[in-house]
């Protein structure tokens, strides 16, 4: 396998082998912070402490944010064995065809303040310091690299998303891999952006935030993961998601 894969590579592959062989545990976990990235030149509007928010386009792009704070609840050094993400969808348009819906693993770190545009919530409203806008990583002052948020352009995971409902984005293996990077590096743990079909005029999904009045409508992510099979190889998970991709 090294002579093929070389040494980091094989590190990585024969660590998660060997996870394979030991009985997981559970955790299933809720957002730390979500957040609605709303098309708009100056960056004034948000809805960081909203029930809600959303992906796709309507009349303009809306992208969704949501974290985990991994490290809070796997134990450290511990290897992750699968992951999914579960959202609920409580608006779409009338007889909506299902859209694609991506998660990317966001590359910078941003904010969710006290702004709440309320019932339905898809035109935000004024930004609050510390959000998250379509150009600011934490308003007024801190700038995303590039406007609409600064991610990882290769998709974790793909859901198709139609009427409202649960959906649940299935593990693979780039998505363990983030996770992975997550508890191994805390301070890197941005969690993921969420991408709709960003195209004609009306085609937006309303999803739940973890402020959501109805518990069970929260963003939900579930672990599997194994303790004492730690992966030590520097870039060992980059290696293993890149296999993937």
């Amino acid at each position: 396998m090294s002579s093929c894969l070389g040494p980091v590579r094989a590190l990585a592959l024969s660590t998660l082998l060997a996870a394979g062989s030991a009985a997981a545990d559970t955790v299933v976990i809720g957002a730390s912070q979500d957040n609605t990235l709303y098309t708009d030149g100056t960056g004034g509007i948000s809805n960081g402490a909203g029930q809600f928010f959303f992906a796709g386009q309507a009349g303009s792009a809306r992208r969704g944010l949501v974290a985990f704070d991994v490290a809070a609840a796997v134990p450290p050094g511990s290897t992750i064995q699968s992951a999914t993400l579960t959202l609920h969808c409580s608006r779409a348009p009338g007889l909506s065809t299902p859209i694609p819906v991506e998660l990317h693993r966001v590359t910078a770190a941003w904010g969710e303040g006290a702004s709440d545009a309320g019932d339905p919530g898809g035109t935000g409203t004024a930004a609050e310091p510390g959000d998250a806008t379509w150009i600011h990583t934490f308003y007024p002052g801190a700038l995303w690299t590039s406007p609409g948020g600064d991610f990882d352009p290769a998709v974790s995971a793909l859901q198709s998303v139609g009427t409202p409902g649960f959906y649940v984005w299935n593990s693979t293996p780039a998505l363990v891999a983030d996770v992975q990077g997550w508890l191994v590096n805390p301070s890197s743990s941005y969690g993921w952006i969420v991408l709709g079909a960003e195209g004609g005029t009306s085609n937006a999904r309303r999803f739940d935030t973890r402020e959501n009045v109805e518990p069970a409508f929260r963003p939900v992510l579930r672990i599997e993961y194994v303790t004492g099979q730690v992966d030590a190889a520097p870039g060992a998970w980059t290696v293993v998601k890149s296999l993937y991709r």
